[in-house]
């Protein structure tokens, strides 16, 4: 199970990421700049936008104005380093049951983990709040939750989880940090997951070998899905997510440690799966969305990310399980964009994660 499509943002690469002249391409809107550490993003039709905060909020955006009062309803968070409130994701069926899901960092005196929401959204607040997943074991730190909630076309949905922090969990089959997740709508286990049987393996497991995954988007022609990682000084990946695959981390890896020291020499190994593209240094890519609509010439089937570090929005091209060309937008413009998704109205939406964050809109030149 390798494959060997993969190539590095680096000075030696022969395929560069070119930066949009300032001025060129769709034009920037701030939709507002009222927002705390914002997160993830939901269009829970009829205009609205859900926005998370990482303090523990929804806010609610209506007619382009923020609503001053938070979105009643939302779960405890434990709002810490990295954790809180993060993702938010629409039931495929949210038009009829009005049904979405929150991930974030849950609040135990024992510790805190990834863990995900079901609720009913009524009548502009959250009801019948109730939690169906946690990436157990607990831990006491604060880092590296991952968190974005994503459904196939089956109607099931996956669920990122970081390592915490704690490398060697990405590589324990009876952890569920470091790893992809697949449940049913209701947090149920799927009868077919990988690891379905197994006495030595959590049967939500999807893929392994993860480090902290903070993006997470379906190919809407192949129906696989993608997902953007953070390494660690360099090593951020792109990966096309395949059932029971381990994915490498803290084995093999392109990056090293923040101190400098080596965490592996092997960038490959046998039975782990090597990125489609490692971005080397990092980017810190964070949201992911595959562009389906058209009214931005030349862009339809574009793989977008944001990239925290590198203060820009990256179009990435894609031909078949290769990329094939990748553009910087917006350089420098908006620091810090935690997520990107595609609006009902065809145009592209980012948040960007500070404590005077915005909800941004890419309109057409």
């Amino acid at each position: 199970m390798r494959r060997r499509t993969f190539f590095f943002l680096a000075a030696s690469t022969t395929t560069a990421a070119h930066a949009q002249p300032r001025g060129a391409g769709p034009r920037l809107t701030t939709v507002t700049r009222d927002l705390e550490q914002p997160w993830g993003i939901a269009f829970p039709g009829d205009g609205r936008i859900l926005v998370t905060e990482r303090a523990g909020r929804v806010r609610l955006i209506e007619g382009g104005r923020l609503n001053p009062r938070p979105v009643e309803g939302v779960p405890a968070v434990r709002a810490r380093q990295q954790g809180g409130l993060l993702d938010i994701c629409l039931h495929p069926e949210f038009a009829r049951n009005r049904v979405l899901y929150l991930s974030y960092s849950s609040d135990h005196r024992d510790g805190s983990a990834t863990a995900v929401a079901r609720a009913e959204w009524a009548d502009g607040r959250l009801r019948d709040v109730t939690p169906i997943f946690e990436a157990l074991p607990r831990d006491s730190g604060g880092l590296h939750f991952g968190s974005r909630i994503a459904f196939d076309r089956a109607g099931l949905m996956y669920v990122t989880t970081g390592e915490r922090y704690r490398m060697q969990r990405a590589q324990r089959l009876d952890d569920l940090a470091g790893k992809v997740v697949r449940l049913r709508d209701d947090g149920t286990v799927p009868p077919d997951n990988p690891f379905v049987g197994r006495p030595d393996a959590r049967p939500e497991i999807f893929s392994w070998g993860h480090r902290n995954p903070q993006g997470l988007a379906m190919h809407p022609a192949t129906g696989r899905m993608w997902l953007v990682e953070h390494g660690p000084r360099g090593g951020d990946e792109l990966n096309l997510l395949s059932p029971g695959a381990n994915y490498g981390w803290p084995l093999a890896t392109h990056g090293i440690d923040y101190s400098g020291r080596i965490i592996s020499d092997n960038k490959s190994l046998p039975g782990m799966v090597d990125p489609v593209r490692a971005w080397v240094p990092s980017i810190s890519p964070c949201g992911l969305c595959f562009y389906t609509g058209v009214r931005y010439p030349g862009w339809n089937g574009s793989l977008f990310t944001g990239a925290l570090s590198d203060f820009a929005l990256h179009r990435l091209s894609l031909e078949g399980e290769r990329v094939a060309a990748e553009e910087r937008l917006l350089v420098d413009r908006l620091p810090y964009i935690r997520d990107v998704r595609q609006g009902p109205d065809g145009l592209l939406y980012l948040v960007t994660h500070s404590d005077e964050g915005g909800l941004y809109r890419l309109d057409p030149a």
